[in-house]
């Protein structure tokens, strides 16, 4: 093992040089993979939690430079679900035997603290068994006490960079690095379980301003870390940037693995659309989470946050058995409970 992987292996932590070299040269992502793999099945084996997205809103108030479903895209087909919409996903997913679900949405106005309260609690009246993940953007500390009062156990809230300058590049300016931080750690200290995450290759990303993210990490201690690669969307201001770098995207799962070996780390959709097993790439490299689309059928392609991104065949949720079969194939097994992360090995 390379002597900068084994000090990571080791839980030692590396200056921001080193961690510049690895992120610069390929020699390093065999032994990261293999040192990643190592970690997980120390805390979680070979499972692989499942969680079921629902993608209730592509309404949403910002105009995020990166974003499909950008305030400003006049082009995109909108639509809402209503609490019984959201409720059916859940009673299918609960009979596929989903026992986590995430309701990710743009930032909707029309979805206030009283109707996500009375959704959150219809779920979770009906759902006793399982967990309920949010991501809904930033609100204020009463909306997220309201939530998790209302039985709301994790959320999701991606710092996307935890770099001032880039922060700017790539969002308007009603939206600040400052507050996207204290969000997050408001929602540490209310008492959820805290996804952050940041996306690799975005326009005007440099290698330091990753470095910068897994400092913001450290910081953060979150339970659940979610990366992907930037994609662009034909339909906003940075439609003619390249994509980012799959490979850069395993290679950071694997170090974030070895960081955070309690993590929860999902192999997200948009590995998978940049790259027909770029889902079981993630996987082999670290990851330990999926999240096939419980939404309604005529809605997936609606929430469109990059172009050509996936929501048939093992993405969607009612295709479990095609999914099983493609974790199985990637040496893991589909784990059907809550998939609560664990700071401790098993």
């Amino acid at each position: 093992m390379n002597d900068l992987v084994k000090k990571l292996f080791e839980n030692k932590t590396l200056s921001n040089e080193e961690f510049l070299t690895i992120l610069a040269d390929n020699k390093y992502d065999e032994d990261l993979k293999k040192a990643a793999n190592i970690r997980r099945e120390e805390y979680y084996g070979k499972d692989v939690y499942i969680r079921g997205l629902i993608e209730f809103s592509n309404y949403c108030k910002n105009n995020c430079f990166y974003c499909g479903i950008r305030a400003g895209n006049n082009k995109a087909s909108r639509y809402r679900l209503n609490t019984d919409d959201i409720l059916n996903c859940c009673r299918e997913g609960y009979k596929l035997g989903f026992r986590t679900f995430v309701l990710q949405g743009g930032e909707d106005p029309y979805f206030t603290d009283d109707i996500f309260i009375e959704i959150i609690a219809k779920i979770r009246s009906k759902f006793p068994d399982c967990a309920i993940t949010l991501s809904l953007g930033e609100r204020n500390y009463k909306s997220f006490k309201n939530f998790f009062d209302a039985g709301t156990n994790r959320y999701l809230l991606r710092h996307e960079t935890a770099n001032e300058y880039h922060f700017n590049k790539i969002h308007p300016n009603n939206l600040s690095l400052e507050n996207r931080k204290k969000c997050i750690f408001q929602l540490k200290e209310i008492g959820y379980q805290v996804g952050s995450g940041f996306m690799v290759g975005s326009p005007f990303q440099k290698l330091e301003y990753l470095v910068e993210d897994l400092r913001f990490l450290e910081t953060l201690q979150p339970d659940m870390i979610g990366i992907g690669p930037f994609l662009s969307h034909k339909d906003t201001p940075f439609k003619n940037f390249e994509n980012g770098s799959m490979g850069l995207t395993i290679k950071l799962i694997s170090i974030l693995r070895l960081m955070f070996p309690y993590s929860l780390i999902p192999s997200t959709t948009a590995l998978g659309t940049i790259h027909p097993e770029g889902r079981e790439l993630g996987l082999k490299a670290g990851a330990n989470v999926v999240m096939p689309n419980l939404s309604p059928s005529n809605v997936r392609n609606k929430y469109e946050l990059y172009d050509n991104k996936i929501y048939s065949g093992s993405e969607a949720a009612e295709s479990i058995e095609l999914l099983t079969r493609l974790i199985k194939k990637s040496g893991f097994n589909i784990s059907v409970n809550r998939g609560d992360v664990k700071r401790t090995t098993i």
